[in-house]
C-alpha cells in the first residue's frame, strides 16, 4: 500500500482514515476560531478511497532540503486536497519552491476555480506556477466541474480530468442512487446554514440573506428540522458553547448589521437557541444526515455529504462554486438570485434527482479511471468507460504528439 504526502490536510488522523479538527477534545481551543469543517469532510472522504500505510503533511512554509530528501526516498506521492484554491487571493506560500524539489506525482483530487463576481478571473504568478507544476507532475490534474476545467485550459494546462469531489464517492457506491419518498412522510430536514459570506461570493447580500432566513423558517413550520452550521464562531458557541459561550454568541448575531437587518428576527433567535448543530467530528455529521429524510441549503460539502448517504439535498446556489457542483452532478438546485421562489413541491421531481444519479455513476467512474491513470492504489471500482475528459482546447491551440 502506499505512503502518501497531503497538501492541506484540513483536520486530525485518527482511526486510519476518519478526521476530526485539530484538538477535538479540547473546544475550548478553538471555539473563537472560524474554520470550516466541510474541508475535513473533503479530506477525510478522500482518505476512505486511497490504500495507503502511512500518511504525513507535507510542510509547505518552509524549505528543509534534508527533509525533502527523507519525503522523496519514503513517499510514492503527494495528493492536494480538493477545495477552491483557483482565486485571485490565493496564498501559496512557498509550494512552488518545495515542488520543485520534491521529485513525487501531486495528485490534484478536485480542486476548483472560483469566479469573481464581476469582471474575469485574474491568477497570480505564483498560482499558475503551482498548478503548472502539478500539471507537469502528474498523468492528469483532477478537477471539480466544467468551470475549473476551462480556467486550467486558458493556462495551457490539457491533462484535466473533471471528477467532481471525494465526499460524493466517500462510501464507495458506485450504484448509490436517490429515490423519493412520498413528500408527506418526510419528517426530520436538516437545513446547511452558511450565515456569513463574502461580497465576493454573493452579488447581492440582502437577497442572500432574506432568501437564507425565509428557507429556514419554511422548513421550520413544516418539519422537525435540523439547522447544520460548519464553523462560524457564533453558531458555534451556541451549539456547543457554556452557558455564557452561548449569550456571547447570540449577542454578537445581534450586532452584526448584515444578520440583524436581513437574517436574524424573533423567530430565528429561537430556532437558533433550539435547533442548531455543530460538530469537530465528520462520522458525526454523517450519522446524522443519515437520519434525515432531506437536507437543502447553502453548503456545498454539508448538502453533498447527505447525497453521499443516499439523502436527498437541494443546492441554493449563490456562486460559481456551488453552480459548477450542482452542473458537475446534475444537483436538483436553486437560484438564490433568481427571479421565482422556493417551492419543495417543485424540486419533490424523482425526474429531476434521476439526472443526478446518472451523473453521479459517469463522474464516480471519471474518479475510479483517474485515480487509475495516476497510478493511485484506491478502492474505487475500476469502470470500463474512460473518463471524461475535460473540454477540448481550440484547435489552434492543440499540441501535436
Amino acid at each position: 500500500m502506499a505512503r502518501i504526502l497531503v497538501i492541506s490536510p484540513s483536520g486530525e488522523v485518527y482511526d486510519h482514515d476518519n478526521v476530526r479538527w485539530y484538538r477535538h477534545a479540547d473546544l475550548q481551543s478553538h471555539i473563537n476560531h472560524y474554520h470550516n469543517i466541510g474541508d475535513a469532510f473533503v479530506f477525510d472522504s478522500s482518505l476512505k478511497l486511497l490504500n495507503f500505510e502511512k500518511l504525513e503533511e507535507l510542510p509547505i512554509t518552509r524549505i528543509d532540503p534534508q527533509q525533502i530528501d527523507r519525503l522523496n526516498a519514503e513517499f510514492d506521492y503527494v495528493f492536494l486536497r480538493g477545495s477552491n484554491y483557483v482565486h485571485a487571493e490565493m496564498n501559496w506560500s512557498r509550494t512552488a519552491e518545495v515542488l520543485r524539489r520534491l521529485k513525487l506525482p501531486v495528485i490534484a483530487l478536485g480542486i476548483g476555480a472560483q469566479a469573481p463576481v464581476s469582471g474575469k478571473l485574474e491568477l497570480s504568478e505564483d498560482s499558475k506556477t503551482v498548478l503548472k507544476l502539478i500539471a507537469d507532475s502528474t498523468a492528469s490534474v483532477g478537477v471539480r466541474g466544467t468551470y475549473s476545467a476551462e480556467v486550467m485550459n486558458e493556462l495551457g494546462i490539457r491533462n484535466v480530468r473533471i471528477i467532481g469531489c471525494p465526499t460524493a464517492f466517500r462510501n464507495n457506491r458506485p450504484d448509490l442512487a436517490i429515490r423519493l419518498p412520498a413528500l408527506d412522510t418526510v419528517k426530520q430536514v436538516g437545513v446547511t446554514l452558511r450565515r456569513e459570506v463574502s461580497k465576493h461570493y454573493a452579488k447581492d447580500i440582502k437577497r442572500y440573506l432574506n432568501v437564507h432566513r425565509d428557507l429556514v423558517k419554511a422548513m421550520a413550520e413544516r418539519f422537525e428540522v435540523t439547522l447544520m452550521s460548519q464553523g462560524e464562531v457564533e453558531e458555534k458557541k451556541l451549539a456547543l458553547g457554556t452557558p455564557e459561550q452561548k449569550q456571547e454568541g447570540m449577542a454578537a448575531l445581534r450586532e452584526n448589521g448584515w444578520a440583524t437587518a436581513w437574517y436574524l428576527d424573533e423567530r430565528m433567535d429561537a430556532l437558533y437557541r433550539d435547533r442548531l448543530f455543530y460538530s469537530d467530528v465528520v462520522a458525526e455529521y454523517e450519522q446524522l444526515v443519515r437520519r434525515l429524510d432531506l437536507v437543502l441549503g447553502y453548503r456545498l460539502h454539508g448538502n453533498l455529504m447527505a447525497l453521499a448517504n443516499g439523502t436527498p439535498s437541494i443546492y441554493f446556489t449563490y456562486d460559481s462554486r456551488t453552480v459548477e457542483f450542482a452542473e458537475t452532478f446534475k444537483i436538483p438546485s436553486f437560484d438564490v438570485f433568481g427571479d421565482k421562489p422556493f417551492s419543495l413541491e417543485k424540486y419533490w421531481d424523482q425526474a429531476l434527482f434521476d439526472r443526478f444519479n446518472a451523473a453521479y455513476a459517469r463522474t464516480y467512474g471519471a474518479m475510479s479511471s483517474f485515480l487509475s491513470e495516476n497510478k493511485v492504489d484506491h478502492k474505487m471500482v475500476r469502470p470500463t468507460a474512460a473518463a471524461p475528459s475535460a473540454p477540448p482546447a481550440p484547435e489552434s491551440e492543440r499540441k501535436v504528439a
